[in-house]
């Protein structure tokens, strides 16, 4: 299952995206029942990608030096913490009630919920890394080294983007069909 990890893979194997072909991406919004969980679900998705977005254009202003450091940490700061705290309650949210819902539905689809549950703990690791790394750009132990800091932060939120970006489309690949297929009322 190694190669079924996080940082390993290109995305779900074809035996977990049996619902996709049925259920093709580009054909969700047409659905009568994307509007509702699913496009709010997917709008949190994004909000995640665009907050990533924004932090690594704020580092980047900062590394360049066109942003005052105490702005930049001030602003970071901010959309950080936001950012942790909601990854954090949209993965516990999906954990405790949203998973265990659907992965009942459809049994050839539960190695998935496995995969995705893996992701979640493997992204913890990757939140601290990425808390640790944001707090040393944040307050720095040596503000002459503030451009020196930004590149390493850059280049953890590089990696942390990859990472979130391979997890969120693979689960929006599982779990987006599940819900056009099967619409179970018990996630409401």
């Amino acid at each position: 299952m190694s190669e079924l990890k996080l940082e390993m893979r290109p995305g779900l194997p074809d035996s977990l995206r049996v619902l996709l072909q049925e259920y093709p991406r580009d054909a969700w919004q047409s659905n009568d029942r994307f509007h509702g969980l699913i496009s709010f679900w997917l709008d949190r998705h994004l909000m995640f990608r665009q907050v990533l977005a924004k932090m690594s254009d704020l580092t980047e202003q900062a590394q360049q030096r066109n942003i005052e450091h105490r702005i930049y940490a001030s602003q970071l700061s901010r959309y950080a913490r936001f950012f942790v705290e909601q990854l954090h309650g949209h993965h516990h949210m999906e954990d405790e009630h949203y998973f265990p819902t659907l992965m009942d539905l459809d049994s050839r689809l539960q190695r998935g919920f496995a995969i995705l549950d893996s992701d979640h703990h493997e992204l913890d690791g990757q939140l601290h890394g990425f808390t640790d790394a944001a707090n040393g750009v944040i307050m720095p132990q040596d503000p002459a080294d503030a451009v020196g800091d930004t590149a390493r932060f850059l280049g953890v939120l590089s990696r942390f983007e990859v990472f979130l970006n391979r997890h969120l489309v693979d689960e929006e690949e599982l779990i987006v069909p599940i819900i056009l297929k099967y619409d179970s009322a018990d996630l409401n």
